[in-house]
């Protein structure tokens, strides 16, 4: 019936409005609805494009063009394609905004992040199978490694390829979910398969969460996953001064936290004596607020020192979980009190969750995380870890 084909464009067409322009909100929030509906469009366009054309193509089989809703339904369809070709855009715009930060921060002898463009079979994989989850060629991943006493919350995979010698180099990725929720299985999947294929030994990490997880139980957790992995390093092939920390929404929060609190004993019972430094921090779409009012301070923002490791810390203008102006905070703070290099970038278009899928956008941030980590490692070490 032609409302059904009125239907099936209406929905796309309210998830491409929120993802054009959602509403700004005045404070940072775990759950909006905006989001939840943004968020898919805004980072898989070209998968929204093809419900379009095939719901369009039946409709115009069966005749129902022809009707007056019909007629209303393909005008939607005209109209979302018309925002699809916008949300692109977008996302194609994120390359050159995260160049920019990375002049800034590290200097303009930066080299463009990927060559400054994506590669064709990027594009194949952005357009047509944008999912990381099911299809590793060459990434062995070693599952559910217990680096705690606390059961299914102190469980970590182990990513690392097939047919590369490793580089030495280690990648801590801390999940989000507010503190509540989450899985060490969702986001930064691309990243870590990207790192993985380039030599890196990559960790994904499960940490204590829900109600009844206090601060700084969640921190504490996150050194423990440090010192795990500067423990059995040498089991990877990797080196344990080489450590880098990446986490998204509330993991943002904890790399940044454990990257600007290395060894410090409170946060470390039982282990105060192991070494939990890091080579330099990466948040994307960070929450970097406080998590608790009374207790040790539980903000990034109260634990940043001349002595912080680089630091980059990479945001989406559209955020509607966690606004912009609270990541342009916390990278002011950096930069005016830190001696290490600061790269702050703000994605045109940009939800919250950017990291999930192989989109236009992440596609780039994965490349210039490449750049950012390579920058750091060649100056500590005088080592390249990127693959030619």
């Amino acid at each position: 019936m032609p409302v059904g084909y009125l239907l099936a464009m209406a929905v796309p067409a309210v998830c491409v409005a929120y993802a054009l322009a959602p509403p700004h909100p005045r404070h940072s929030h775990p759950w909006r609805v905006s989001f939840l509906f943004g968020h898919l469009v805004n980072e898989v366009p070209f998968l929204t494009f093809f419900w379009l054309v095939v719901a369009t193509a039946l409709a115009a089989a069966q005749g129902q063009l022809a009707t007056p809703v019909g007629v209303v339904g393909a005008g939607l369809a005209v109209a979302t394609t018309i925002g699809l070709s916008v949300v692109v855009r977008r996302g194609l715009r994120a390359r050159p905004a995260l160049d920019a930060a990375l002049a800034t921060g590290l200097g303009p002898a930066v080299a463009p992040t990927g060559g400054g463009r994506l590669s064709a079979r990027c594009w194949l994989r952005v357009v047509v199978w944008p999912f990381p989850w099911w299809f590793r060629p060459g990434i062995a991943r070693s599952s559910g490694i217990a680096y705690g006493p606390g059961g299914r919350h102190h469980r970590l995979d182990v990513y690392r390829s097939r047919r590369r010698p490793p580089t030495g180099s280690i990648l801590i990725h801390l999940h989000g979910g507010g503190f509540r929720t989450g899985s060490r299985r969702l986001e930064g999947r691309p990243l870590i398969n990207r790192l993985a294929r380039h030599g890196w030994v990559c960790i994904s990490a499960d940490y204590r969460i829900g109600r009844d997880v206090a601060f700084p139980d969640q921190l504490v957790d996150v050194k423990g996953v440090i010192a795990w992995a500067k423990a059995h390093a040498a089991d990877f092939g990797a080196d344990p001064t080489m450590v880098v920390l990446a986490g998204s929404s509330a993991g943002g929060h904890l790399a940044a936290t454990a990257a600007l609190t290395p060894d410090q004993p409170r946060f470390q019972p039982g282990f105060e004596a192991a070494d939990t430094t890091v080579l330099a921090a990466i948040g994307l779409y960070g929450y970097y607020g406080p998590i608790v009012t009374a207790g040790p301070p539980s903000s990034p923002h109260d634990h940043i020192t001349a002595e912080a490791p680089p630091i980059a810390v990479i945001h989406g203008d559209r955020d509607t979980l966690v606004i912009v102006e609270d990541a342009r905070a916390f990278a002011h703070d950096l930069r005016d009190r830190s001696q290490e290099p600061v790269v702050y970038a703000e994605l045109p278009g940009a939800q919250h969750g950017f990291d999930v899928f192989h989109s236009i956008r992440f596609e780039a941030v994965i490349d210039a995380v490449e750049t950012f980590t390579t920058a750091i490692t060649v100056d500590r070490h005088g080592q390249r870890d990127r693959a030619p």
